[in-house]
């Protein structure tokens, strides 16, 4: 209406001659083209480029001289940054919002808080119970839950700490049974699962009372747990008899077993909910597992003692952390084959344990890939860590060692290149542009 409205009145009001009006018109009519299609096209391609950038995957590892968290670039598998958090580093969450990392740092009992914006550590929380390790983010991104696997109090024991995220300060603790290694909450938040791998239980708690409604008997030595997008199913991996507990979450029991390769560890269900991949760290394999048939319908072959693993948002992409290999596997969700091996160039990616991926984001608000977060040190030279942990295995791969790396600050000068210019918008504004001169030259026909 409004583009009739001016075309009368500039014809009546302006003596024009025909030939004129004709052009007018022709010009009126690319432009209203130019409008209804080269403009909403524009805009798609932004929004998509926008929505679709890459996210980082973070990864824990025992470091060189003190623990670090990874940072990788999902799109390009290249480490982009380096963020020294102290203590051994093993769990790990991002929260819903991919602003915030937190790091369960292992000996120290604290959780490591990192800014995503920035790749530095911008507070430390003490749990208030010994070797924390296992964190997890509820849907609101409001509460992070933290396994301490001994408590202060008593070895014997063990509980959960709950961190308000406004204020970065433990508000409550969940007592529980022994030796609690894990910890998930269900997609509405509602529920709180934990598995208990000295008495082979996951217990199910109230998110609103955090007291413990039910618990489970699962199979030996649970050491994961991982929830399936829609809630209906909890998958454990029992590390001790090499199988997986699929539990019911309406009826709170175990409706199917599936075995799997040896020494299962941690466990992650794609966002389509229709695969679940599970470390088998004494295999050195990936299972595959169908969650229609309940059965593994692959192996996939990958680095040194498989410990962590995460699925990309996409579902396309599965990061996996090799503990005595110092890399990251990626698995192609749609071969289920290894299509990249990451490496962090000169720095040490020793004994990388856990990883976590963030959402989907706008990676002009949050550019990571020409950070590096590192600790100035007047001693360059790389110690090796001394460390008592249980698993023997760990202990004796750090005194093997050859800590020869340094960290330093700066950028990471190994030939890296982030996925800034693949992941940006700019890409998706080219596009755009290119759609929109396209539409002018057919609207000029």
């Amino acid at each position: 209406m409004k583009g009739k409205t001016i075309s009368t009145t500039s014809i009546a009001t302006f003596p024009v001659p025909p030939s004129s009006v004709v052009m007018s018109n022709k010009a009126r009519r690319k432009d209203t083209f130019l409008r209804a299609f080269g403009i909403p096209v524009l805009t798609i391609s932004i929004l998509v480029s926008v929505a679709g950038a890459a996210p980082f995957a973070y990864v824990t590892s025992l470091g060189v001289d003190t623990g670090t968290v990874f940072v990788i670039d999902t799109a390009t598998d290249n480490v982009t940054s380096v963020v020294p958090v102290g203590g051994w580093p093993a769990g790990v969450a991002v929260n819903p919002a991919g602003t915030k990392v937190y790091v369960a740092t292992g000996f120290d009992p604290t959780v490591s808080v990192i800014d995503t914006a920035t790749n530095m550590v911008s507070a430390t929380v003490n749990t208030g119970g010994s070797y924390p390790w296992g964190v997890s983010v509820n849907p609101a991104g409001t509460r992070v839950y933290v396994t301490n696997r001994y408590s202060v109090a008593d070895n014997d024991s063990n509980n959960i700490s709950i961190i308000d995220t406004a204020t970065n300060s433990v508000t409550a603790m969940i007592n529980l049974g022994i030796s609690t290694v894990n910890v998930e909450i269900a997609p509405d938040g509602k529920k709180i699962y934990a598995v208990n791998s000295r008495n082979n239980t996951t217990s199910v708690i109230d998110a609103a009372t955090n007291k413990i409604t039910v618990t489970v008997p699962v199979g030996d030595h649970p050491s994961d747990i991982a929830v399936s997008p829609d809630g209906n199913k909890v998958y454990v991996t029992n590390t001790g008899s090499n199988d997986i507990s699929v539990i019911n979450t309406e009826t709170n029991t175990v409706t199917a077993t599936v075995p799997v390769e040896d020494g299962p560890g941690d466990i992650a269900v794609t966002p389509d909910g229709t695969k679940v991949y599970v470390a088998d760290w004494q295999s050195n394999n990936v299972s595959v597992i169908d969650t229609v048939t309940n059965t593994v319908i692959a192996t996939v072959p990958v680095g040194k003692q498989p410990m962590g693993i995460a699925v990309t948002p996409n579902g396309k992409k599965v990061y996996v952390t090799n503990a005595e290999g110092d890399n990251v596997s990626v698995i192609d969700t749609d071969t289920n084959k290894v299509t990249a091996t990451v490496n962090s160039g000169k720095y040490t990616l020793n004994y990388p344990a856990g990883v976590a991926i963030g959402p989907l984001i706008d990676s002009n608000i949050t550019d990571q890939s020409t950070r590096v977060a590192s600790n100035s040190r007047e001693d360059t030279e790389a110690e090796e860590a001394n460390l008592s942990f249980e698993e023997k295995k760990a202990v004796e791969l750090n005194n093997s060692k050859n800590n020869n790396s340094e960290y330093d600050n700066g950028s990471i000068s190994n030939g890296n290149e982030s996925s800034k210019n693949n992941s940006t918008p700019g890409f998706g504004l080219l596009c755009g542009l290119a759609c929109l001169f396209g539409g002018w030259k057919f609207g000029k026909k």
